[in-house]
């Protein structure tokens, strides 16, 4: 039996569990992954780790203690765990098949590890790996050593001060390896014990501030990571390193030096490498520009690893643009090696492609293996299985569990965490799409989320929502911070353009946009609210609003002085930028550098000519502000500059500040109350229900 929720609210969207992707074992029978749950009830949390039984498609709670992490598989049945304490964390080995037994301990750690993962390396030894803060000399940083200071003071000689939404400190992540081994029934961790491969090298694995355990991988050769270069200044420029460390037994005392893979003019940042089965091969992704986080993802492979002088590039032409025009994101070895299967966003859809394991036998582009929805983490079924396991979401479900046959591409759904959209009452029919006109030769697409009771015979109000990025887009995929559903559940129609700038498109369009923040993107949506005016009868654009974030806060702050800006009822700006004057004041400078053509003293007209606040003398649509403290990103003074000119203007506003959250909004609570605020000012405006939204936070005060 479903549980529907009778109406697909705030409240219903960020208390819907939320699952991990599902892990499978060797044999493909069982799949680990995690599932917590927000009760706005009891305000507080709940926690499992959960095992899928894939041919029963029955899933067992195995622990519900919220210190337990990252199950990660050690054999068919056993899995090894993190326990975190305040300043400590216990590696833990359970069985899966033993539900309700207590597990046990393999070691403990005066410090936080994560980004585990192992790899059987014959003999029955299991290669472990881990990310952990390390002291200046590279050794495990006992964390309830660590003295607080007298005094609050942060002095720095260099960058970054901070970074996204914390201030930098002296412990860099170092990567620690070991190797665990039975004695008897248990798992052991062999001597020496954690190895810090990267002591002494001055480089830091994985990558602030969102690597995580996909910027290394553990082979029966060794590991390979990436790194930042140390050498460049790290807010300027993009450039990571992929470096081999070899490694046999995964007990050696002192690793050998990492070794670093040159890739020729290929000098951006560099992801996802990954083992052959075989653990001979490595492939990965790397960009060509060095001072560009959207330049288009190369797919490379060193065919030995013992070689590291052969780095091959996939579809490489002598223009070095590439012949294949898409991004490719997660790779995966099929069991034989001979095959890979990428990731890769196109036209708001999150594919999985395969293609020969070789550039010089991938002579056809990558063959798209899905259609809809966006395909997340994948694996093996099986090591005796050719068939993959993924997991997905889309528009109207959080979390699906499927298995794919790359042959045949024959799929079958194995797990929905909402019944395919029916645990909220939302189906594909509300999801639809359109093209139209861009500001030049080109057509530029917009995605479509119809309330779940449309009647194409009415008129519904039109949310217009403008994503961030800027290179970035909407996808056909799930979101717990910006969903589409949650609007066209107030009885809007919402519409999800993706403007010159977004991804997905070809790199020629991701690119457009720099040094053109305000033209081109702004034209393509102007374009797009005149062709739903004529050609969607069932949108009411007279009775409109527009909303964004990050980049789309810049966008609304940029409409709300321009002609478009007269158009809309009510704008909703979160953490956007009011200046572009004082981008600087941001962490990540090499975002400005390329965006805006250089930097500030040298290249001032071109920040200048896309500055909303040049354009505030025409600001008049009322107007929400929504900026948090720890965005640093961003910084704050953004959102109230916004709202100080809106406020002296004598135009309608409102600010919500969060002083607990970053460029995200990611806590339960403050985010029912963003839904409630955002929702609320819109509804206002459309003339939309507003019980308990608007009325619900018109009274609050700060006491």
């Amino acid at each position: 039996m479903t549980i529907m929720a009778t109406k697909f609210t705030p409240e219903v969207l960020l208390s819907a569990p939320r699952r991990s992707a599902a892990v499978p074992n060797s044999t493909g029978t069982l799949a680990l992954f995690t599932v917590s749950q927000y009760s706005f009830e009891s305000h507080s949390r709940t926690y499992a780790i959960k095992v899928l039984d894939i041919r029963s498609r029955l899933s067992t709670q195995l622990f519900d203690d919220q210190t337990y992490s990252e199950p990660t598989w050690v054999s068919d049945t056993e899995f090894v765990f993190l326990k975190n304490g305040e300043s400590s964390t216990s590696l833990l080995v359970a069985d899966a098949t033993k539900p309700g037994s207590d597990p046990y301990k393999i070691a403990s750690f005066n410090t936080s590890v994560s980004n585990i993962k192992t790899k059987d390396i014959g003999d029955g030894t299991i290669a472990f790996a881990c990310t952990a803060p390390t002291t200046s000399p590279g050794e495990l940083l006992n964390q309830a050593d660590e003295k607080t200071p007298q005094s609050t003071g942060k002095v720095y000689n260099g960058l970054f001060v901070r970074h996204w939404d914390s201030y930098v400190s002296e412990n860099k992540q170092g990567l620690f390896y070991g190797a665990l081994k039975k004695d008897g029934e248990q798992f052991k961790l062999q001597d020496p014990g954690l190895v810090n491969a990267l002591a002494g090298t001055g480089l830091e694995c994985p990558v602030p501030p969102f690597g995580d355990a996909s910027d290394y991988d553990i082979g029966k050769e060794g590991l390979v990571f990436v790194s930042k270069d140390p050498e460049l200044n790290p807010a300027l420029w993009t450039k990571t390193d992929l470096y081999y460390v070899p490694l046999k037994t995964f007990t050696e005392p002192k690793p050998p030096f990492p070794q670093v893979v040159k890739t020729g003019e290929l000098q951006g940042y560099t992801g996802v490498p990954v083992f052959s089965h075989d653990g001979t091969k490595v492939a990965f992704k790397r960009m060509r520009n060095k001072q560009y986080e959207s330049d288009k993802w190369r797919l490379l492979l060193i065919p030995d690893v013992k070689d590291l002088s052969n780095v091959q590039e996939f579809y490489k032409t002598s223009d070095g643009e590439g012949a294949w025009d898409l991004r490719p994101e997660g790779i995966v070895w099929s069991n034989d090696d001979e095959e890979l299967y990428v990731t890769a966003e196109k036209e708001g859809r999150q594919i999985l492609f395969k293609l020969p394991s070789s550039p010089l036998k991938a002579r056809e582009l990558p063959q798209p293996l899905t259609k809809d929805g966006a395909v997340g983490d994948f694996h093996n079924l099986s090591k005796d299985d050719g068939r993959l396991f993924f997991t997905s979401s889309s528009l109207i479900d959080n979390s699906s569990y499927s298995i794919i046959d790359p042959k045949s591409k024959e799929q079958g759904l194995v797990s929905s965490s909402s019944k395919e959209g029916k645990s909220f009452g939302l189906t594909k029919r509300q999801v639809d799409e359109f093209w139209f006109k861009g500001a030049g030769d080109y057509q530029v697409h917009a995605l479509v989320m119809k309330p779940s009771n449309f009647d194409p015979d009415k008129k519904y109000p039109l949310a217009f929502l403008i994503h961030g990025g800027p290179q970035g887009s909407w996808a056909e995929s799930w979101s717990t911070r910006w969903n589409p559903a949650v609007f066209a559940e107030q009885g809007y129609v919402a519409v999800m353009p993706n403007p010159t700038g977004s991804t997905g498109y070809g790199q020629a369009f991701t690119d457009g946009i720099a040094k053109d923040w305000g033209g081109r993107p702004y034209n393509d949506l102007a374009n797009c609210f005149e062709h739903i005016a004529s050609n969607i009868p069932y949108i009411d654009t007279n009775n409109a609003v527009a909303l964004g974030a990050s980049y789309g806060g810049y966008m609304i702050n940029w409409i709300q002085g321009h002609p478009l800006g007269r158009k809309f009822k009510a704008l909703v700006c979160h953490d956007g930028i009011f200046s572009t004057m004082s981008n600087w004041s941001t962490e990540e400078l090499f975002f400005p550098v390329h965006d805006f053509g250089g930097v500030l003293w040298e290249n001032r007209d071109n920040y200048a000519r896309w500055d909303p606040a040049a354009f505030v003398g025409e600001w008049a649509t009322p107007q929400l502000i929504i900026h948090s403290e720890l965005d640093y990103r961003l910084p704050i003074s953004e959102g109230l500059a916004a709202f100080n000119a809106l406020q002296t203007r004598g135009v309608e506003s409102r600010i919500l500040i969060f002083p607990d959250e970053n460029h995200w909004v990611l806590k339960p609570e403050n985010s029912l109350h963003w839904h409630k605020e955002a929702l609320g000012w819109i509804n206002k405006y459309t003339g939309l229900d507003t019980t308990g939204l608007s009325n619900g936070t018109e009274n609050l005060r700060i006491d």
